[in-house]
């Protein structure tokens, strides 16, 4: 297990309401302060966007192009829009956040492409049902066209798709001619999870854009879309322009993703969250009350507490989602800056309040 990032303490009690409650890596904050100094080239052409290129280049095993972006709402929307037209359709899981939690933001930048939700457990498309759905009324000038499918990794649930199951799903897709998006929001959480390369899970296994983040695991206002089918660049070029995404001090984005991926620290913070979240569902499976709904796999758990521990727990400040999903249901994301503490912190409180 690679070395705890360092952090400060957080105030307790502890905020498990998502990861992008969490700072921002000191060696970011670093990176973004000498990119202050001196002058150097607008919009991309700059020292540091060419250094950060570079990096993605050698993680990633080959050339790609990047857009840096500042939240991964644009990346998602503005990958998928360069691959879909206005008549097609966006096939992904019906929990999936571009279709829960993008605020129409795909509908919009594709120009009213659909999307069509899919089921599957743990918020993974079902293999059959991207089968069915994938030629559904190919042809049919009556109907929106499949033209994209797009994966989580992680998941809204925070359980992770395999090499394998990328793969499976990637072919069922480009055999009915559908191009494939990944929203990588938490992508460094499956790579330090699964163990695998960054290009396994991605371009070798099918995947044509990523939406790759870095907000929510140590970086401070910078995601960025990769692109490895590079016939996209220039349509994914102009549309970040026309989306307002193109700033003209690019510098300070790739300045802070070039941070993020120079000596494995982004794979360190997403290790560290990954290890914090094991550590709170161990705790939660001893404590009579407590019944995980998922295993975590990633730094994601949900996890089901009985209503008025659920009421006390927030009267006494721990900040975290419940009901959204199931009444009773909890969900706990932890970071790269969650510390033992804040972990053992809380698990008292339940045993506490459910002893």
């Amino acid at each position: 297990m690679p070395t705890a990032p360092v952090t400060t303490p957080s105030p307790t009690p502890p905020i498990f309401t998502s990861d992008n409650t969490a700072g921002v890596s000191p060696e970011i904050v670093r990176a973004v302060a000498a990119a202050a100094g001196g002058q150097d080239l607008p919009y991309g052409a700059d020292r540091h966007t060419a250094s950060a290129r570079a990096r993605f280049a050698e993680i990633f095993e080959r050339d790609v192009d990047i857009l840096p972006v500042s939240t991964g709402s644009a990346a998602n929307a503005l990958s998928l829009a360069a691959l879909t037209p206005p008549w097609g359709s966006v096939l992904c899981h019906r929990d999936s956040h571009v279709n829960t939690d993008e605020c129409g933001a795909p509908e919009f930048f594709t120009g009213g492409a659909k999307l069509v939700p899919l089921p599957g457990d743990d918020a993974r498309i079902d293999p059959e049902a991207l089968r069915a759905a994938a030629t559904r009324k190919a042809g049919d000038v009556h109907s929106v066209q499949p033209s994209a499918l797009s994966l989580s990794q992680a998941t809204e649930t925070g359980a992770l798709y395999t090499p394998g199951q990328v793969r499976a799903l990637a072919r069922t897709a480009k055999d009915a001619g559908l191009r494939v998006h990944m929203d990588g929001a938490r992508f460094a959480n499956a790579v330090a999870a699964l163990g695998c390369t960054p290009a396994e899970l991605t371009w070798r296994a099918g995947v044509d854009v990523l939406s790759f983040g870095a907000t929510k695991n140590g970086g401070m206002t910078a995601d960025a879309v990769v692109v490895f089918d590079r016939s996209l660049t220039r349509e994914l070029s102009f549309r970040a322009k026309r989306a307002g995404q193109l700033t003209a001090k690019t510098r300070f984005h790739s300045a802070q993703l070039d941070a993020y991926l120079t000596d494995g620290l982004w794979l360190r913070n997403a290790a560290h969250a990954n290890a914090m979240a094991e550590r709170l569902g161990t705790g939660l499976k001893a404590l009579p009350g407590a019944e995980l709904v998922h295993t975590a796999e990633a730094n994601i758990l949900f996890c089901r507490l009985p209503r008025p521990v659920v009421d006390q727990l927030l009267a006494e400040g721990f900040a975290f989602y419940h009901d959204r999903w199931e009444p009773g249901v909890c969900r706990f994301v932890t970071s790269f800056s969650t510390t033992e503490r804040d972990v053992d912190t809380f698990l008292a409180a339940v045993r506490r309040l459910t002893a």
